[in-house]
């Protein structure tokens, strides 16, 4: 079957050098044959994937069997997330990323060339075929990766974030437009042990070059990296977001959209809210003296996931409604749960990882050989420290009400890790918890797209920083400024959808979390529109930060104003919100300069200038008139 499978495929000259080579190909038929193949394929209950490096054995990783699924683990901390720098493009078309030969001494051509002699002496070698985008809808762009068997549950964790195509069902004419190469031990052998993936971009298909086993940079952003590279290509984009369609219990329904740097709360943006024992929902705790804001909330709404992650804004589908309409970009979600450490924080992914429709994925992980791996039992970097990046890799159709096609957006939210902010220490954590955005001021956040306090996902995660454009930036390997452009573009297109500011972990001296951010979407939903009169918005004092409510009213209830206008907390107070006002307008302006280049829209250009010099919030307002 793999010889008629391989027919099918028009593959480069140097990938049918390497198959020529290769004592067995194995093209997967099924997801059960792709996890025994991570456990070696000879029915054992734990695996050490390890590699040559200066003729001794390095073990890059371990997988374990267990009840419900397979986990897997890397000896080094640094492996356990993404980090933030592991992107370089080896090509010479245009770019505003660190270029390869500018950095490592050894040319790309004789790395490329490397790699492919190592990948032709493997004894066994995956060739899986998958879909880049959301194929269902035919928006699906034809890949492959090309990965040593004793790496297969990296084979298994793309094949659940992408989905692949079974061996029996690869298309008559298979020509990928992406291929990822998997090659661990060249980490050690030229990059000095980081997790680099070097991207190639060729005019017939785009090359990623995985020097790690660690999914994030590769196996989920790398193809991320490649529809962004389309889409520049093709002037469209795909959003860094979560979608959810929101059920009220009075049947309404609302699509919102929460975009955001890495831990900017999207995955929990299609979560519940979290009930307290007397069953209300705590708001916020106060840091400086204890109090405890709960809400009644009587009936929440249903939720229908969407997109976790990668929000597909293609031109095939959307209509003339004047609203964005997004679809799933993946097959399969990438679920961070270090929130997650005890029994009975969140009922829905604990049973459905503790008895889920198949085996699942679990990455950092404590685990014990055909035990059930438990999601709240995280596997320590030291002894005292645990793993802030723990993952399960959820296929999109074992999660409930998930929806495959396309919606439209009725409001896009964009997410914000604040710090704690009060009058001894203050700090930007000054945002209420949410504000309404001139569609011009969201443009500029989408650009500047602050990373915020704390962030789990990622090793570099102190102070503020930008995630930059679209907050997709880290994935992507062209020109800043055209993806600034698409947004713009696209704002100025979809007049119909609304925009709004949603902190998370702090609101000034009270720790919220995420229920921030959930409180939000059940409150804007119940109103079924984000359309305000004058009089129910206030300016804020920061002007970055758009308008306030004037008041929220939920069953009854209204919430404390206090949580609308951080300043109006005593514990924080006008003066320390001013400081961090000037720390958030400083930082925006500090990032916003580098996007004033000659191909920079128009109006873009009016409008960060416009930035730069003290704007008000009704400025933002007249550029581009809707709220």
């Amino acid at each position: 079957m793999n010889e008629e499978a391989l027919k099918k495929m028009m593959l480069p000259t140097e990938l049918n050098k390497v198959i020529k080579n290769v004592k067995k190909i194995i093209i997967p038929e099924t997801r059960a044959e792709i996890l025994d193949l991570a456990l070696g394929g000879n029915g054992a209950d734990t695996f050490d994937v390890e590699f040559d490096v200066d003729g001794k054995p390095f073990k890059e990783a371990w997988v374990i069997k267990c009840k419900n699924g397979i986990v897997a683990n890397y000896p080094e901390s640094y492996m356990r997330r993404r980090d933030p720098e592991s992107m370089l493009i080896a090509d010479e078309y245009p770019t505003d990323k660190t270029r390869h030969d500018d950095i490592i001494k050894t040319p790309f051509d004789q790395i490329r060339k490397e790699t492919f002699d190592w990948l032709a002496e493997r004894e066994e070698l995956i060739l899986m075929p998958f879909f880049s985008g959301n194929s269902a809808l035919d928006i699906g762009y034809q890949s492959l990766l090309v990965v040593p068997a004793n790496a297969a549950f990296f084979a298994a964790s793309l094949a659940d974030l992408q989905g692949f195509i079974p061996c029996s069902k690869i298309p008559a004419l298979f020509k990928p437009k992406a291929i990822i190469y998997v090659a661990p031990p060249f980490r050690h052998k030229y990059y000095n042990g980081k997790q680099y993936v070097v991207h190639n971009r060729q005019f017939e298909h785009h090359e990623v070059f995985s020097y790690n086993l660690y999914p994030g940079p590769s196996a989920k952003k790398g193809v991320y990296a490649v529809l962004l590279n389309i889409g520049e290509q093709e002037h469209w984009i795909t959003a860094h977001a979560a979608t959810v369609k929101v059920i009220t219990p009075y049947e309404r329904q609302f699509v919102v959209m929460h975009e955001g740097a890495s831990g900017g709360g999207k995955s929990e943006m299609l979560e519940q809210f979290k009930r307290e024992r007397d069953g209300k929902v705590l708001l916020g705790v106060n840091i400086v003296n204890q109090e405890r804001v709960k809400l009644t909330i009587s009936d929440m709404c249903d939720l229908m996931p969407i997109t976790d992650d990668m929000a597909l804004c293609h031109p095939s589908i959307q209509t003339d409604s004047n609203k964005l309409v997004v679809a799933d970009a993946e097959d399969g979600w990438f679920l961070r749960v270090n929130h997650i450490d005890h029994y009975g924080t969140d009922y829905s992914i604990e049973s459905s990882t503790i008895h889920p429709k198949e085996p699942l994925v679990f990455i950092n992980m404590e685990a014990v050989p055909n035990s059930t791996c438990l999601i709240w039992e995280h596997i320590h970097d030291t002894p005292d420290k645990l793993c802030p990046n723990p993952r399960i890799i959820m296929p999109r159709s074992f999660v409930k009400d998930s929806i495959e096609g396309a919606v439209e957006v009725d409001i896009r939210s964009f997410g914000l890790r604040q710090p704690p902010s009060t009058k001894e220490n203050p700090n930007y954590g000054i945002a209420g918890i949410f504000h309404v955005l001139p569609p011009a001021l969201a443009w500029l956040w989408r650009i500047v797209a602050p990373r915020g306090y704390a962030n789990p996902s990622i090793s570099d995660s102190e102070g503020m920083k930008s995630e930059g454009v679209g907050s997709f930036w880290p994935f992507a390997t062209g020109k800043r400024v055209n993806y600034a452009n698409l947004l713009l573009e696209q704002i100025l297109k979809t007049t119909s959808t609304r925009y709004i500011l949603v902190p998370n972990q702090y609101i000034g001296a009270y720790k919220v979390g995420f229920t921030g951010q959930w409180v939000a979407r059940e409150f804007l939903s119940r109103r079924g529109e984000v359309k305000f009169r004058p009089d129910q918005l206030e300016q804020a004092r920061c002007p970055i930060l758009g308008y306030c409510p004037a008041g929220i009213k939920m069953d009854g209830n209204y919430l404390p104003k206090i949580f609308l206008k951080t300043e109006l907390q005593p514990e924080l107070g006008v003066e320390a919100y001013d400081i961090g006002a000037k720390m958030l307008t400083d930082f925006f302006k500090s990032e916003i300069t580098q996007y004033l280049t000659a191909d920079i829209h128009p109006m873009g250009r009016k409008i960060i200038e416009s930035c730069l010099g003290d704007a008000s919030v009704e400025d933002y307002y007249n550029f581009i008139p809707k709220l």
